[in-house]
């Protein structure tokens, strides 16, 4: 990135010397005004042409290496997991002692665990290089199965209220790690023995908990990279920052309707 940005300047400043070159010496060669402009028109955007063509061919190079790269990477990683799901399960097939089995069953999560965060790397990756294609997937079925990691922490209860016929086209991957961040935040500033509250009412998702809440001041603040309401959690103030963004690139709305000491509301517009 350094280099191009240093190319990008040298090259300005030749083309800009080049410009002016151009100028004195079409208004010396010829008596009309008008010609020694068209002239000067003409050279320049020839030397733009190949100024512009080279620092596109070096980034055109510097973005197929780094696909090269990252694709590399991302199967490299893939193989380990793959092998370590692969002998959890004959383990689990084989075994019979509970408390061995007990620890295939954590190897098992821990992998889970690692194959959706090598999901959620490539996703990343894959977003800066190209545009991800969306897809049609049920509301029902993909907050269910977010629900039901978040129930593993056996922290809050869940309520959920979503028609199973409810579909959505959209960034499927990016939608899911939307819902995370909003579930999380939910559980993070709601306590442990409360309800959170997920379901569809006119062509809105709410997810509602009765958690801290938050006053006008945190309401116009909240969507700003590395804020947190609150310093007593943990994190690192960007979850908000994501979803708003994955909002506004996918044509949702998002509303938060938040009281003090009593609760938040998040109301997503599909």
């Amino acid at each position: 990135m350094g280099r191009v940005n240093h190319t990008l300047v040298l090259s300005t400043i030749s083309y800009t010397i080049f410009t002016l070159g151009c100028v004195v010496l079409s208004m010396e060669l010829f008596d009309s005004k008008f010609e020694a402009i068209v002239v000067t028109l003409f050279l320049s955007m020839a030397f733009g042409y190949i100024i512009s063509s080279h620092l596109l061919f070096y980034k055109q190079r510097q973005d197929t290496n780094l696909q090269h790269l990252t694709k590399e990477i991302l199967h490299e990683l893939n193989i380990p997991l793959s092998t370590i799901e692969l002998n959890a399960n004959m383990l689990k097939k084989r075994l019979q002692d509970e408390k061995m089995l007990k620890r295939v069953d954590r190897i098992e999560a821990s992998s889970l665990r690692l194959k959706r965060l090598y999901k959620e790397l490539s996703y990343a990756i894959k977003k800066e290089i190209e545009a991800i294609p969306k897809e049609e997937f049920g509301l029902y079925e993909l907050v269910y199965a977010r629900v039901e990691e978040f129930l593993e922490q056996q922290r809050q209860d869940f309520e959920l209220d979503i028609p199973q016929e409810i579909t959505i086209t959209a960034d499927k991957i990016g939608f899911e790690k939307m819902i995370d961040n909003l579930i999380s935040n939910a559980m993070k500033y709601s306590p442990k023995d409360s309800t959170i509250k997920i379901y569809y009412k006119d062509n809105k998702l709410h997810i509602q908990d009765s958690g801290i809440g938050m006053d006008e001041v945190e309401l116009l603040k909240v969507f700003e990279r590395y804020y947190q309401s609150s310093s007593a959690n943990q994190g690192d103030g960007i979850g908000l920052a994501i979803v708003k963004e994955y909002c506004d690139n996918n044509g949702i709305s998002i509303e938060i309707v938040s009281t003090k000491n009593v609760g938040t509301t998040i109301k997503l517009y599909l």
